[in-house]
């Protein structure tokens, strides 16, 4: 199939889009169990780069199930495609000259060393290591209590594996620090990969 597909090189490229917007396009990757704070942490960062006059965007694991990925289930395979597909249109956002919020689980160094590969060094990584009795103690959808009565199968931290990423560039835990403190360290953590080269 792909001996029959020849990208068109197109003559505006991310440098000149970078430039037209005053700053570098990269993607802040985070990962963590269901109820660490992943996506809070991403929306109240977008917010504060949108101060800044930063071009951002966040992609959300259930915002995109409900659309381009809602073919997906849980499976080991699907949990893969879905990053997969993710770390994909992540790269057409930089290439597009925007700063991607990337908020997925994405629970196993298999999946992250897909993110890897398709992004290389133009991707953070950020874990969210929540402990998981305070994720379920936030679980509004009641998804932990589902997946402990065994209605809800392949639940990371349950019923599925959650391995620790081995290379974070950042921790947070949202148990131990004010968000707002959290958004913080976050936008001065990757402030430095925000000017042009």
């Amino acid at each position: 199939m792909k001996d029959k597909v020849y990208p068109h090189v197109f003559q505006v490229n991310r440098a000149e889009r970078n430039k037209m917007n005053g700053h570098a396009s990269f993607v802040v990757w985070f990962t963590g169990l269901s109820g660490s704070g992943k996506s809070t942490l991403a929306n109240l960062l977008e917010i504060e780069l949108v101060k800044q006059g930063i071009h951002v965007y966040v992609l959300d694991g259930d915002n995109l199930r409900n659309g381009i990925n809602s073919d997906l289930g849980f499976s080991e395979s699907d949990r893969l495609e879905n990053i997969r597909r993710v770390a994909h249109i992540s790269k057409l956002l930089i290439d597009a000259g925007i700063v991607c919020l990337a908020s997925f689980i994405a629970p196993t160094e298999d999946i992250r060393s897909t993110v890897n590969a398709i992004l290389g060094d133009d991707v953070i990584h950020v874990f969210v290591n929540t402990p998981i009795e305070i994720c379920e103690a936030r679980d509004v959808k009641g998804l932990y209590a589902k997946a402990r009565n065994g209605e809800l199968l392949n639940f990371t931290g349950v019923n599925a594996p959650f391995e620790i990423p081995k290379n974070a560039d950042l921790t947070i835990d949202t148990s131990k620090e004010e968000i707002s403190l959290s958004v913080e360290r976050l936008a001065t953590f990757i402030r430095p990969r925000l000017a042009l080269k």
